[in-house]
C-alpha cells in the first residue's frame, strides 16, 4: 500500500492567466489548457470509482486499502478544486470547454455497471496521467518560466499522480478484474483520450486565433514527436500496460519523489499550519 499525503498547494489561483502562459508557446498552452478542462469531471469520476470499488471489497479486505483510498480521494479532490479555479480563468480568456460536457454525457452510460468497469476505466486513465506526469517531471523546462505559479501547479499535480498511480489498479485486481477487460478499457480510453485532447486543443487554438499559424503546428510537432517529444517518450511506457504481468509500480517514480523532497516549500500537508 502507498502512503498518500494530502497536500495544500501554496499558490495563488486568483490571479489571471496569461494568454500564452506556457513559455509563450501557443500550442503548448492550448494543450495544457485542454487537459485542465478535463480534470474536474475526470477527477470526480476517479474519486467515485475508487470509493465504489472500496465499498465493493469484502469487509476483511477494506482495512488493507482504507488509508490509501482516503489519501487518493483527498489528493484528487484537491486537484479538482484547483483546476476548477484554473478553468475559470480560461473562461475569461474566451475559451470554451467542450470536453467536460461531452465526457459527462458519456459517463452517464456507466451508471449501474459493475464497479470493476469503473475501476478499469480509472486505472487506464491513471496510467495515462502517470506516464505524462513522469514526462513532465523530467522535462519541466518545457513549461517555461513565464508563470511560476502554473509551473508549480503542473509539477505538483504530476508528482501526486505518479504517487497514487497504482490505487485504482490495485482495487481492480483485488476485486478480480480480468486482464482481458483491463486491456479492452485501455484501448477504449486511449481512443477517447487522444480524440478529446486533440479536439479541445484545436478548439482552444481556434478561439485564440493561432490555429492556422505555421509556427503553432511546427511547435506542436516538435513537442509531440521530437527527440524529447511527449509521444516519443511515452509510447513505450504506455504500451507496457498491455502486458499480462504489468503493474504500475514497475515504472520508475523517482522523479516524483525527488520533486516532492526538493519543493517542500511549495505545499503543506493538510492539517498543518502554513509556515510564516
Amino acid at each position: 500500500m502507498t502512503d498518500l499525503v494530502v497536500r495544500r498547494l501554496l499558490v495563488d489561483m486568483e490571479q489571471p492567466i496569461a494568454r500564452h502562459w506556457c513559455a509563450g508557446d501557443a500550442f503548448r498552452t492550448a494543450l495544457f489548457n485542454a487537459l485542465s478542462m478535463s480534470f474536474p469531471v475526470g477527477e470526480q469520476f476517479f474519486i467515485d470509482s475508487v470509493r465504489n470499488g472500496f465499498k465493493a471489497l469484502p469487509a476483511d479486505r477494506q482495512e488493507q486499502f482504507q488509508a490509501e483510498v482516503q489519501g487518493f480521494v483527498g489528493q484528487e479532490a484537491t486537484h479538482r478544486r484547483l483546476h476548477a479555479l484554473y478553468n475559470g480563468h480560461l473562461d475569461k480568456l474566451g475559451l470554451v470547454n467542450d470536453w467536460a460536457p461531452r465526457a459527462q454525457k458519456r459517463l452517464k452510460k456507466m451508471e449501474g455497471l459493475d464497479a470493476r468497469h469503473w475501476l478499469g476505466i480509472t486505472a487506464a486513465n491513471e496510467h495515462f496521467t502517470a506516464i505524462f506526469a513522469d514526462f513532465m517531471l523530467h522535462n519541466a523546462d518545457l513549461l517555461g518560466d513565464q508563470d511560476e505559479r502554473l509551473k508549480t501547479l503542473w509539477l505538483w499535480h504530476s508528482a501526486e499522480e505518479s504517487e497514487h498511480k497504482s490505487t485504482a489498479f490495485d482495487l481492480y485486481q483485488a476485486l478480480g478484474g480480468s486482464h482481458a477487460w483491463r486491456v479492452k478499457w485501455m484501448r477504449t480510453v486511449t481512443a477517447f483520450f487522444l480524440v478529446d485532447t486533440l479536439r479541445q486543443t484545436v478548439n482552444n487554438l481556434h478561439r485564440d486565433g493561432t490555429l492556422w499559424k505555421w509556427s503553432t503546428w511546427k511547435s506542436g510537432w516538435g513537442y509531440l514527436f521530437g527527440k524529447r517529444g511527449l509521444v516519443t517518450l511515452t509510447y513505450k511506457p504506455w504500451k507496457e500496460y498491455f502486458r499480462r504481468d504489468f503493474h504500475p509500480n514497475q515504472q520508475d517514480s523517482t522523479a516524483s519523489v525527488r520533486w516532492l523532497q526538493e519543493h517542500g516549500d511549495k505545499f503543506v500537508p493538510v492539517g498543518q499550519a502554513v509556515p510564516a
